[in-house]
């Protein structure tokens, strides 16, 4: 048995030529004249054809070499393995391990490493840890190589049991061992164990640890801990602030993430496209358009950014902007599932569910295959505007057509599009056909279409399965008592509201947001905490009555049914929305849209209202709720009044 090194070559081609890998058997050797062929010769053309990445010659070269019982050096099979890794070219990249290990050949742990490695890359975890177990030694990569695999699989078990292993056989784990084994954490006892760990070794001022702490503080919602391991060393590194402010976005955080991104700016950090994809996912949480369109000034340096376009995508969807959205969608110059689906879907929250559809049947022209979230947007808009026969053809084909099984959030748009056609019964028989377990929102669907359509035994049946779930769920409870109320059960509704008592459940308030001069101000139902709540009860009282004497008739059926008369209207009277809508007259100028976001569905006497006020005051007023987004303007609603 001989090893002999290669010679350096000097001059490799980096830029491999285009490659398609056929099926021909890796042992043709009609490139080289076999017995002519001396062993340093060999090795060189071995080395040449590996620097570049000239896939098939080398595995020809390699296979002479296996058969003259001839190795390279350790950088020539490096060399080979990522060129392996880049083709996919798994079958060879076996090849080369069998080879490695010819003839009681014993590879150096770099070498054994990159196999490992390339086996996770590959997918094959079993591969990797068999190679593993075979060690000799294992060193800080082995053994952290093995922790990553096991975290991205999550394999959380075992990437925790193999770091107590690594610690046992007495291997120091480094900041990237740290990293990884931190995304497998399943809980926060872990968590804060693993977090003393890396305190005491010191670890915890590395950047990409202190980050990792970061990000795995928020999933687990302990923004306050986040914060601290933020705050506990100045740090000089992007990466650690796009943690932090990530944590806050992704966690509805949109203010305490708008913060940290000006402190980042007054750092002197540039925004880049981690940082700039948070903020706007920030300011798509809290609905602030003007706030957006500046962030829209630093994505202009990334302008085909994908990513960044379709976060600015679902930013003006979201903020009500369809005009800004379209802009941005028309000038992509790449578009993928995720583009087209957050477009669909945006059309279709705005009211404008024929559209949705129409781009829908763009996209499958467009040859991008739908997704699951795709289908979903388009059951959506079906649901939103009446369209049962359409609605039910893409249900019933999306697996034949599209491969997608139809899940939870399907059923959801199907139940409730069954349900506000006043298809109650066939809304029940799809839930009992559904092959995952109904969830809460799954029969609040139906729970919200008996409102409408006054089904109230079926609305009992719905309400029971939501408290079965959701047990602290204080809608349910003020729907139903008010579906009772409505059916003149009073004694029923009384039951109701004793129920929230004794379990001390309380209806959230609604709430409301306006920009104005770039500040936010919130409304909440009878709010007197504003500077300007008498000017703005002065304003809408003078409105209210004006608007009666056109023909508007508060509706007391959205009360919940514990006071009477004239109490009733007079708690209609001071919903936030209102209150917002009237501080939005009286502060932006003629002409300029109003934005309301607002925390509760909308009710149907605000509804009425905003849509009243648009014609009179002519105006252009758009109220986002949790479900769609409202626009009023000319007396009409973009949702047709089916919300």
């Amino acid at each position: 048995m001989r090893t002999i090194s290669s010679k350096v070559v000097k001059k490799c081609i980096t830029r491999p030529p285009p490659l398609l890998l056929s099926n021909t058997s890796l042992t043709s050797m009609a490139s080289f004249n076999v017995p002519n062929q001396n062993p340093s010769s060999l090795i060189d053309d071995f080395t040449k054809f590996c620097c570049q990445r000239d896939l098939p010659r080398a595995m020809q070269a390699l296979e002479l070499m296996h058969t003259h019982r001839i190795w390279a050096d350790c950088i020539t099979y490096s060399e080979l393995i990522k060129c392996c890794l880049a083709r996919r070219a798994i079958e060879q990249g076996k090849r080369v391990h069998v080879h490695l290990f010819s003839n009681g050949h014993e590879p150096k742990a770099f070498l054994m490493n990159m196999l490992i490695n390339m086996y996770v890359k590959f997918g094959l975890l079993k591969d990797a840890r068999d190679l593993f177990d075979k060690m000799p030694e294992r060193n800080v990569i082995s053994w952290t190589t093995m922790i990553s695999a096991y975290a991205s699989a999550k394999l959380n078990d075992k990437a925790l049991e193999f770091l107590v292993l690594m610690l046992r056989e007495g291997v120091r784990p480094n900041m990237f061992t740290y990293s990884s084994v931190l995304r497998a954490c399943d809980g926060l006892f872990n968590l804060r164990q693993l977090h003393c760990c890396i305190i005491k070794i010191g670890l915890d001022s590395d950047v990409f640890v202190r980050s990792a702490l970061i990000d795995v503080y928020s999933r687990w919602g302990e923004l306050e801990n986040a914060l601290r391991v933020f705050d506990e060393m100045m740090t000089g590194d992007l990466v650690v602030w796009n943690s932090i402010i990530s944590g806050f976005a992704q966690n509805s955080e949109g203010d305490e993430a708008l913060g940290l991104f000006k402190r980042m700016k007054r750092a002197g950090f540039l925004a880049k496209q981690p940082t700039l994809t948070s903020v706007l996912r920030a300011c798509t949480g809290l609905a602030l358009l003007e706030l957006g369109r500046q962030v829209h000034v630093h994505v202009l340096k990334y302008d085909q950014d994908l990513i960044l376009n379709n976060a600015l995508l679902d930013m003006y969807c979201k903020c009500g902007s369809l005009e800004d959205a379209n802009a941005v969608f028309v000038r992509m110059v790449e578009k993928d599932v995720i583009s087209w689906s957050t477009m669909i879907a945006g059309l279709a929250q705005n009211g404008y569910s024929k559209e949705a559809l129409k781009l829908f049947e763009s996209m499958k022209v467009s040859g991008i295959r739908p997704s699951y979230i795709t289908i979903v947007g388009v059951l959506f808009a079906c649901s939103h505007a009446g369209l049962v026969e359409e609605g039910l053809y893409y249900f019933h084909s999306m697996k034949e057509l599209f491969g997608i099984d139809p899940g939870r959030e399907h059923y959801g748009c199907m139940i409730d599009l069954l349900g506000r056609a006043g298809r109650l019964r066939e809304a029940v028989d799809l839930i009992n056909e559904m092959e995952c377990e109904p969830d809460a929102v799954t029969w609040r669907a139906l729970l919200n279409a008996c409102r409408v359509h006054q089904g109230v035994d079926v609305a009992i049946h719905a309400a029971k399965q939501i408290l079965r779930l959701d047990p602290q769920d204080a809608g349910t409870y003020v729907l139903l008592s008010n579906i009772y109320a409505n059916a003149r059960r009073w004694n029923d509704a009384a039951e109701v509201r004793r129920a929230m008592d004794n379990r001390g459940i309380r209806k959230e308030p609604g709430c409301s947001w306006i920009e104005v001069n770039k500040q936010i101000h919130a409304f909440i139902l009878g709010d007197k905490s504003h500077p300007q709540v008498s000017g703005i009860n002065i304003r809408l009282n003078q409105l209210i009555h004006k608007l009666m004497g056109v023909g508007y008739v508060p509706d007391t059926n959205f009360v919940l049914q514990d006071l009477e008369g004239e109490q009733m209207q007079e708690s209609l009277r001071y919903h936030s929305e209102k209150l917002a809508l009237v501080f939005g007259l009286m502060s932006l100028p003629k002409g300029q849209t109003i934005r309301i976001r607002k925390n509760l569905r909308i009710c149907g006497d605000c509804h009425l209202f905003a849509k009243l006020i648009a014609k009179m005051e002519q105006r252009i007023i758009i109220i986002r709720d949790p479900v769609r987004y409202h626009h009023f303007q000319d007396g009409f609603c973009s949702c047709g009044d089916f919300w």
